[in-house]
């Protein structure tokens, strides 16, 4: 136990050094997480409230390494933590945190909000305004989604693409990158799986550029690519040429009596001279342009906002979702300026629980394997023991039987 705190410690000694920005909050969900988060409240009273459980959940790299786990089922949870207020203009904002589903979660969400402002931490719900929300939400098999909100002059904006979520039951990371150029990343596991702008990936500003729909294609625009070559002459009787000829290797029949039979004709072929109806090739067209498209114009509506990546100021991190089924455990909640220590964050965590994982599934199937060998052999030892019934009760069968005829025989 010692030495595992130890070496933790020194590996958070390691990254704070790696840090050349700013964190603004972090939580390894070490002994006296307790008095950093307030757990809320709501819906205590109406007895749908679940509680957090400090673990560090099965298959676990460190066992030490613990986090918050949702427990009770079909339960809201609802946890915060308070940190110094600051504000991401003119600087890169990072989020990120780990996630293990560990249960067959039927349906919930297991994603993190940002709040701005002041917040009664003890009524933190699912009604309190947010500025960020983040992290997936699983309702059967259709629903595996991950959820990336935006809040801008008070009103929320999820983002337009479909971006899909983990469902296994290993620990991932989930990092999102807001750069003051309004530009994003989406990462799990240190690997990138969406890149953007907000200006076109969100519906928060209306659009740059916009389609004239009031535009007609000019009457002089040619957009045929091929035309018939218009120097191209039909050959002189061409027209004349017939689509099909007598066959030249048909006979008259000798037995043919033309007045009896009529006139005799041979049978007509396909004329290998027949071409179809004549028509010119096509050429490239000298005076083609293109298809015509509807061109793009400036859109009057749009007014730029060079704060539009600027969430209001933060101040808050939360835990708000409703689960079928707990068991979700969060960790490493880091919210920072800095995209390099985030990544080293991942990369000295993520390897370790993964491997533990692979390990225990490799124990499960040589568990399951074993298990299904011992149920084969005790199958089969059944089976013999019924063949061995079955042919003593064969045998005692016609045991009787001769008994039976020997002794009407004496009869």
């Amino acid at each position: 136990m010692g030495r595992a705190f130890l070496h933790r410690a020194l590996l958070l000694s390691s990254l704070l050094l790696l840090a050349s920005g700013e964190i603004f909050f972090e939580e390894r969900f070490d002994d006296g997480w307790e008095h950093r988060w307030v757990k809320s409240d709501w819906k205590k009273s109406q007895g749908q409230a679940g509680t957090f459980r400090h673990t560090a959940g099965t298959y676990s790299g460190d066992p030490d390494d613990k986090g918050i786990q949702t427990t009770g089922d079909a339960k809201h949870f609802a946890i915060s933590a308070k940190f110094p207020e600051f504000s991401n203009k003119n600087r890169t904002l990072v989020i990120q945190y780990s996630l293990k589903i560990e249960q067959d979660i039927e349906c919930g969400g297991a994603y993190i909000k940002l709040m701005s402002g002041y917040l009664n931490q003890k009524k933190f719900g699912g009604d309190t305004p947010y500025s960020f929300m983040f992290g997936p939400d699983i309702c059967g098999d259709q629903k595996k989604k991950l959820h990336l909100i935006l809040s801008y002059q008070g009103q929320n904006y999820p983002i337009k693409k479909e971006l899909k979520c983990e469902t296994d039951k290993l620990t991932h990371f989930y990092t999102f990158i807001l750069r003051p150029d309004a530009t994003y990343s989406l990462l799990i596991d240190n690997r990138e799986r969406e890149f953007g702008s907000m200006y076109s990936d969100w519906d928060i500003l209306p659009p740059r550029r916009i389609k004239d729909v009031n535009a007609k294609k000019p009457k002089d625009w040619d957009d045929r690519e091929y035309i018939e070559d218009p120097d191209q002459v039909k050959p002189e009787g061409y027209d004349s040429i017939p689509k099909e000829i007598p066959d030249p290797k048909a006979k008259k029949p000798e037995s043919w009596d033309d007045d009896e039979d009529g006139i005799w004709k041979p049978r007509m072929i396909p004329n290998p001279e027949y071409k179809g109806p004549w028509k010119r090739k096509k050429i490239k067209n000298p005076n083609y342009k293109g298809k015509w498209k509807t061109p793009w114009i400036d859109n009057p509506e749009f007014e730029d906002d060079p704060d539009l990546y600027v969430l209001k100021p933060l101040q808050y991190v939360g835990i708000e979702v409703w689960q079928v089924k707990a068991g979700s455990v969060f960790d490493n909640v880091l919210i920072c300026d800095d995209p390099d220590y985030a990544r080293h964050v991942v990369d000295e965590t993520f390897a370790a629980n993964k491997e533990a994982f692979e390990g225990a599934e490799k124990k499960r199937k040589a568990r399951e394997e074993e298990e299904a060998r011992r149920a084969r052999e005790e199958g089969e030892r059944r089976r013999r023991e019924r063949d061995r019934d079955r042919g003593r009760d064969r045998y005692r069968d016609r045991y009787k039987r001769h008994r039976h005829y020997d002794y009407h025989d004496e009869l």
